[in-house]
């Protein structure tokens, strides 16, 4: 992977983790961008939808956000850019990101608008779109931590991301937007693909077929 495919995403983790420090800094500053359903149906601060996107709860949640990021950004990264033409597909690339905050964010949104005290916070829904694209274009690559294929490790995620919304949560950490960022990040590519590169769908089909492989 070249530097050129890499420079987006190494700015978006360098924009996200130097946002979210200031934020650590300064809890002022990072309320301001905490997704609160109750102030941005209410108060019109639509800016919350994407700014709670590049703000963390704490240290570890930051770094696990930065390093899928940066691990599975510029996969994604690549195969825009394979869907959509080296220029474009930087520009798709972006934009799909940024949208994948504020899409994330929607099931918060709608099931606590009228809450004043329930917010959330962080990138989870928008690396949960480029976790699950990825699993589309390898389902069995294996991780070395855990040592699953991925797409036993995306099922797990999920499940993962569904008790903890439930069994926690006041952390402030998106839990929800898990599931609106692998389901968006899905549907992006399977419809982006059915219309511009149809022959990676035939490529999903062949490898999902093929079955689990030796992690050796």
């Amino acid at each position: 992977m070249g530097a050129t495919e890499l420079n987006i995403t190494l700015i978006l983790v360098i924009l996200t983790g130097f946002i979210s420090w200031q934020g650590f800094r300064n809890p002022e500053f990072a309320n301001k961008l905490l997704h609160i359903p109750y102030r941005v149906k209410h108060q019109k601060e639509y800016i919350r939808l994407l700014g709670a996107g590049f703000v963390h709860g704490n240290w570890m949640h930051l770094l696990v956000n930065l390093y899928v990021l940066y691990q599975f950004g510029g996969v994604v990264e690549l195969l825009f850019g394979y869907l959509f033409g080296p220029a474009y597909g930087l520009v798709v690339y972006v934009l799909f990101y940024l949208t994948s905050i504020v899409i994330s964010s929607l099931p918060a949104y709608f099931r606590h608008q009228d809450n004043p005290g329930y917010g959330e916070l962080g990138a989870s829904g928008a690396t949960s779109a480029l976790v699950f694209i990825y699993i589309l274009m390898d389902p069995w690559q294996w991780f070395l931590f855990p040592p699953l294929p991925a797409i036993l490790l995306g099922v797990l995620y999920l499940w993962y991301s569904n008790y903890m919304s439930k069994h926690n949560p006041g952390d402030h950490i998106a839990h929800s937007a898990h599931f609106a960022g692998a389901v968006y990040g899905l549907a992006f590519v399977l419809v982006s693909t059915f219309f511009f590169r149809p022959v990676f769908l035939e490529q999903f089909v062949a490898k999902l077929l093929q079955g689990p492989t030796s992690p050796f």
